[in-house]
């Protein structure tokens, strides 16, 4: 179990200048990258215990988190 937040910035710091103009100018980038900043923090806070969950609910969370983080990097990479 990881406790390192995966903020995206350290994730893809290649991208942070299109992740800044991404949000800038993109209401789809917005709205995903929104969602996953809010289930990042989610999960962060099961990991540390601020806000158990369930074994079952951590990994849909992590799924759900992993299909955006693929989702935004690919915009990021277009």
């Amino acid at each position: 179990m990881s406790n390192t937040p995966h903020e995206l910035a350290e994730e893809f710091p290649e991208h942070v200048d299109k992740i800044r103009d991404l949000k800038m100018n993109n209401n789809h980038f917005v709205r995903l990258f929104d969602e996953y900043h809010t289930l990042n923090r989610d999960i962060h806070r099961a990991e540390t215990n601020v806000e158990p969950t369930d074994d079952f609910h951590m990994e849909d969370m992590r799924k759900k988190r992993i299909r955006l983080k693929d989702e935004l990097y690919g915009m990021l990479s277009a």
